[in-house]
């Protein structure tokens, strides 16, 4: 299948990418490298450097691909800038994005796959997370991802454009060939490994008194080639809806760093900080749709596994990419 990737010179979408290519697909990246790497993009990909925000581009770069099905991976998305500058994150993850549905429909895409967050929820009523929790996101991030979600529903309804958005928990893990680059790091695992190599003197803990058995915030972590493989099981003509992508187990972020120490052998120093506005005690998901409806299967479901690979790649890469 010929399929178009927004957003493949990132962290998941670099793996996605080299995960549909060794399944046979014909890929087409699309990204305009604001956060990803060039050097992240597989080679045996076809790439084209553009922005979502420039409307005929997109169309003709989806004509030239021939794309039978497009995978969104591309938005901005750091909660804490969400809350400083929304109207990033509306004209990006909304706006921008409207150009690639319409752009999709005139192309006569089959299939439309969505990466969309658990952060749509918000806070949750139940533990763990399941598609029929009531969405009322809690910042502009989460709040751009669910109008996109809306946004689908009108675009099937309307013009029958079949698509599957997945509601990620916490991305982590790497490939063999690509791992987790943020010019802005803000994820846990990769700040962790960080001071295992020496990069940085301590992490940070924020808040130690959540009601949690430890007082750390809990998070379900799923790797990254199991998400990648759930994007290709959504390429099945007839497969659609939501779905959450975790694991369904919940770890908190001092069990993370104890993980860190095992894998890497090193000692991590961790300091004490006060709570960050709008962290939820605990996030953990309820998977069984997937499991059922797409026959998804997590290959890395225990968090060890999930930072041996990490720390792997890191190893081998201390600095991250080149670009």
């Amino acid at each position: 299948m010929n399929v178009f990737v927004t957003g493949g010179a990132g962290y998941i979408g670099s793996v996605c990418v080299e995960e549909l290519l060794d399944a046979g697909h014909v890929v087409t990246v699309f990204d305009n490298l604001s956060e990803g790497h060039r050097s992240a993009v597989d080679p045996r990909a076809k790439f084209i450097r553009g922005d979502l925000g420039d409307r005929d581009l997109v169309a003709r770069a989806l004509v030239d691909a021939q794309a039978e099905a497009v995978i969104h991976f591309a938005a901005h998305a750091l909660v804490g800038e969400s809350m400083q500058n929304p109207g990033k994150y509306f004209r990006n993850n909304v706006a921008n994005g409207l150009n690639l549905l319409d752009a999709a429909v005139a192309g006569r895409v089959r299939k439309f796959v969505f990466s969309s967050t658990c952060a749509t929820y918000g806070v949750p009523e139940k533990m763990p997370m399941d598609e029929s929790l009531p969405q009322r996101p809690v910042n502009p991030y989460g709040e751009s991802k669910l109008m996109f979600e809306k946004m689908l529903l009108w675009y099937q309804q309307l013009h029958g454009l079949e698509f599957v958005a997945f509601r990620y928990f916490n991305a982590a893990g790497a490939s063999r060939k690509f791992g987790e680059h943020h010019r802005i790091e803000t994820h846990l695992i990769p700040n962790v490994l960080k001071v295992a190599l020496g990069q940085k003197p301590q992490c940070e803990i924020f808040g130690t008194d959540y009601p949690t058995p430890d007082g750390t915030c809990i998070r379900d972590y799923i790797h990254i080639v199991d998400l990648a493989q759930a994007h290709i099981l959504a390429l099945t003509p007839g497969r659609a809806g939501f779905f959450n992508l975790g694991n369904g187990a919940g770890y908190s972020v001092r069990e993370v760093i104890q993980a860190c120490e095992r894998i890497s052998g090193q000692p991590i120093k961790a300091v004490e900080q006060p709570r960050r506005a709008g962290d939820p005690p605990r996030l953990v998901a309820a998977a069984d749709k997937a499991l059922a409806e797409l026959n998804w299967r997590p290959k890395f479901p225990q968090l060890d596994d999930i930072v041996a690979t990490a720390w792997d790649w890191h190893k081998r890469h201390p600095l991250g990419y080149r670009d």
